[in-house]
């Protein structure tokens, strides 16, 4: 993924002249007039380094900076000013800025201060992302960035979690990164999946059982919570917990105490408790299918995971992060994705959200012929000729991302206007189209339109 750099300035030339030299270094330019349309563009679209202009009305680059030190730290700000002086450049920097350069600027200069920047923003993000960190959570968009914030502020605590949010939205790495980021980091981490366990091995698995508490009770087993001891407890799909077993859960976590299956006295059990669900605890309160009490007991602190769709410009980067690991795995060569097939997944509902995501990269990179995934390469995903037809349900994409779905509708219409008007005849239409004859038969077979 190309690194986004937005330019602010009030003079247009300035913003022009800037555009043109980045964009030829292969970066992706935005531009803003001033700090105001700077602040909006942040707020909905992500962007790696900001250049701005330290002399702007409205809201100047000063003004800028103490913003995005207040919402997006991390994010890297280099002032461009014709008004410079030690006084100004030290505050700015005081502030926060990365570095200061004056007009008239050298364009080498500006292009190196943009590189350290980028490299400077790569270990902040690898950082932001990782104190819940090194365990593969990936995205940088606004609300992941809070929700980092809130295990980085819950990690340390012994306060019971909930996390919530739909099937494959990395429920299980936020609760390894709470464990990961507290005291108890050395301690064991212990998982069950309430939805995976036969009702009747319940209580078993989770307190253990004395030898001869039941047939097959050749020797005795210490359950979960004893396994967690000290450690953290991750109960997976909570709300599948049976009934009669929600009563001895919520002994346990008030009493710090468990009774195995068969056993004559209870033991006493250190153990953070963090549960996860994609289910509506709330509405099965109120069916009477989960206790309120225990609910109330595990929600002390929530943490809701939004779908992939209400975050889609973490897309790139997550397929970025999965291309390299499935390279890794399977001794592949994948560099990048086509901007077409980008447009494709952006556009996609992603109903099996992260967890489909990757699955889709491991297919593409195992099958794929080439350094580029193209359309075609996204075995299983909606093909661009469907895509484009149902992008007006995916309001929730950025600006940026609805503008490519939408440069693919066009394109695509393009050329099936121009084969018709050539008779199909592809030579023919790419010289109309101003494209070689392999880069026409290439969309083609991207957008499903066959030769005649």
């Amino acid at each position: 993924m190309n690194a986004r750099v937005l330019i602010v300035d009030d003079e247009p030339s300035i913003r022009k002249v800037l555009a043109a030299h980045l964009g030829r270094m292969g970066y992706d330019v935005a531009t803003a007039q001033d700090g105001a349309e700077a602040i909006s563009a942040l707020e909905d679209d992500l962007f790696h380094v900001v250049v701005s202009d330290m002399q702007m009305p409205v809201v100047n680059g000063l003004d800028l900076l103490r913003w995005v030190r207040e919402h997006q730290p991390g994010l890297p700000l280099i002032l461009i000013t014709a008004h410079g002086t030690v006084d100004s450049a030290v505050q700015a920097l005081k502030d926060g800025a990365f570095d200061y350069i004056s007009k008239p600027f050298d364009q080498d200069e500006l292009q190196a201060s943009i590189a350290k920047a980028l490299a400077t923003e790569r270990r902040n993000a690898h950082h932001a992302t990782a104190d819940p960190g090194e365990r593969g959570i990936i995205g940088e968009t606004p609300i992941m960035r809070g929700i980092y914030q809130l295990v980085e502020k819950v990690a340390p605590s012994p306060t019971t979690v909930l996390i919530t949010g739909e099937s494959g939205t990395g429920k299980e790495l936020i609760a390894r990164a709470i464990h990961e980021g507290s005291p108890r980091a050395n301690a064991p981490f212990i998982q069950i999946n309430c939805g995976a366990i036969p009702e009747n091995l319940f209580e078993a698995e989770l307190f253990g059982f004395e030898r001869g508490a039941f047939t097959g009770a050749v020797q005795e087993k210490p359950g979960r919570f004893e396994l967690a001891d000290g450690g953290t407890l991750f109960l997976d799909e909570v709300g599948e917990l049976p009934r009669e077993m929600q009563v001895k859960i919520l002994r346990a976590l008030q009493e710090r105490c468990i009774d195995r299956v068969g056993g004559l006295r209870p033991i006493d059990v250190d153990v953070r408790v963090v549960a996860a669900t994609n289910a509506d605890l709330q509405a099965e309160v109120k069916a009477g299918t989960f206790r309120e009490d225990l609910y109330y007991r595990l929600n002390v602190v929530p943490i809701h995971l939004p779908p992939l769709r209400e975050r889609s410009a973490d897309i790139p980067l997550l397929a970025e992060h999965f291309i390299g690991r499935f390279n890794q795995r399977l001794n592949k060569q994948v560099k990048q994705i086509a901007p077409d097939a980008m447009a494709t997944m952006l556009a996609h509902g992603w109903p099996g959200n992260i967890r489909e995501l990757e699955n889709l990269m491991e297919r593409s990179v195992l099958l794929s012929d080439d350094d580029t995934l193209r359309i075609h390469d996204l075995i299983g995903l909606t093909r661009a000729a469907e895509m484009v037809e149902g992008v007006e349900e995916h309001e929730e994409l950025g600006l940026k991302e609805y503008v490519r779905v939408h440069t693919v509708k066009l394109e695509r219409a393009r050329i099936g206007r121009v084969l018709e008007a050539t008779d199909g005849n592809v030579t023919r239409a790419a010289r109309r189209l101003g494209i070689s004859r392999k880069s026409l038969q290439t969309k083609m077979k991207d957008y499903g339109l066959r030769e005649r």
